[in-house]
């Protein structure tokens, strides 16, 4: 296969916009529980369809949910759950659930966990942990898309100007070796591809195991050796790949973070952010 001629620039600093930071007091150094907690009493109404998010906050937000359900502190609330395990917290917490998810299913308020978030723009990775294939990143990102208001939950470690690690990409299993040659030529010198496997380590093929998603596909993931400084960038030149059918890159608007630090929960939105980047 003919190398691109021009790769992609995955390292070219996109002009950051401006976004509005406030600050809450917990009266105590702030933990994940505090973001949950503050996510579901600010944004959540009586009445609304929420998404229901995936990982470790988006758990404790799910448990509160439920308590402040039982308590009749909030009613009339229809969890979307991202993941089986999301809907399995849910049933639980003794959250109702929406019978049936469709991309024209209204949703009020969604909140997720995201591995990183990339300062300024708000465009979050999301998929980075090892699913055991139950976990559908296609959905996840349907999901968020479609509510009309998002907050993701993170510690300050994971909101970065410049950022690193992983980005998952999913890829049609039949021509996934073409895709991942692609895609290793779009980021020649600055990223590894891997196949990632269901079970046992992980290596450039993915091992005689590779993950299934529940849609079918495989998941490709693009380690990055190089500062990633354009999430945009990065999101543009994947969707151009032959075979790929999702990556775990967020792009809403609008979209507001709950940070946690040791000073309190720092909210973050991009307000004012330039809306050019939507639809990643």
């Amino acid at each position: 296969m003919a190398l691109i001629s021009h790769p992609c620039p995955s390292l070219i600093p996109l002009k950051q916009n401006h976004t509005t930071i406030t600050r809450a007091s917990t009266g105590n150094n702030s933990n994940l529980p505090d973001a949950a907690k503050h996510t579901v009493d600010t944004y959540i109404k009586n009445g609304m369809v929420v998404g229901l998010g995936s990982g470790q906050v988006s758990g404790m937000a799910i448990q509160y949910l439920g308590r402040q359900l039982r308590s009749g502190a909030l009613h009339d609330i229809v969890g979307v759950p991202m993941s089986l395990d999301s809907a399995s917290e849910a049933a639980t917490a003794g959250i109702p659930l929406l019978d049936q998810y469709q991309d024209t299913s209204q949703i009020d308020f969604a909140f997720d966990d995201a591995d990183i978030i990339e300062e300024g723009t708000l465009i979050a990775v999301i998929g980075r942990r090892r699913s055991r294939g139950n976990e559908s990143i296609i959905q996840e990102k349907s999901i968020l898309k479609a509510a009309n208001e998002l907050v993701f939950m993170i510690s300050k470690n994971q909101y970065q100007s410049v950022l690193d690690g992983s980005i998952p990409v999913l890829v049609q299993s039949l021509n996934w070796m073409e895709a991942a040659e692609q895609i290793d030529d779009l980021f020649i010198g600055d990223a590894e591809v891997w196949r990632r496997p269901s079970i046992g380590h992980a290596d450039p093929l993915g091992g005689n195991f590779p993950l299934v998603t529940m849609e079918g596909y495989h998941v490709l993931d693009v380690i990055f050796t190089s500062p990633i400084t354009n999430l945009a960038e990065v999101a543009e030149c994947l969707n151009k790949v032959d075979g790929v059918v999702d990556h775990g890159v967020v792009s809403k608007f609008p979209c507001t973070v709950v940070i946690t630090s040791e000073s309190g929960l720092s909210i973050v939105d991009n307000l004012r952010a330039n809306a050019a980047v939507e639809g990643i």
